[in-house]
């Protein structure tokens, strides 16, 4: 079974939308954990999500890891079909509780009360690429998983 978790196959394009979906998670995630690139830190993120959304502790601390966490996860590769699970849920979660009422587009002109759904789209669709096909190249599942078996399509160089 954990074969199958990490298993994966020496593709870049998963390496491609893995490392640039866990920069984007992990900045977000650092946010809401630390404070830094203008973020509330984690007292301030956990008070705006159980006082201000009303959603119980335990999921929005569930909600700051999946994206702190995940992120770190995606960018080096390991554990990258839980991470893109963390990450799925957290988007389904910002649809549903948040921007579905704002239509389909993002908010470029402030106009409207605020951002649509488009990037959450995106977004979905890396991360159930990435639960299907896994981390790709050059990550620690596919090292891991080599130590146990070679998977089937591995690009091999010939000596």
């Amino acid at each position: 079974m954990f074969h199958k978790l990490i298993g994966t196959r020496n593709e870049a394009y998963l390496t491609i939308l893995r490392l640039v979906l866990g920069v984007i998670f992990f900045a977000h995630g650092a946010q809401k954990v630390f404070g830094w690139f203008g973020g509330a830190g984690f007292t301030g993120t956990m008070g705006f999500f159980t006082q201000g959304m009303h959603i119980p502790a335990p999921l929005a601390f569930l909600a700051i890891m999946a994206e702190f966490l995940g992120g770190l996860g995606l960018i080096f590769g390991i554990l990258t079909r839980v991470a893109a699970f963390g990450v799925f849920v957290n988007m389904i979660v910002a649809v549903l509780m948040v921007h579905s009422p704002n239509g389909l587009f993002m908010n470029w002109s402030g106009a409207q009360k605020g951002e649509g759904i488009e990037y959450h789209l995106l977004v979905l669709a890396i991360t159930v690429v990435l639960m299907l096909r896994g981390a790709g190249a050059w990550s620690v599942d596919q090292s891991l998983g080599r130590r146990q078996t070679p998977q089937v399509g591995d690009v091999k160089f010939a000596r």
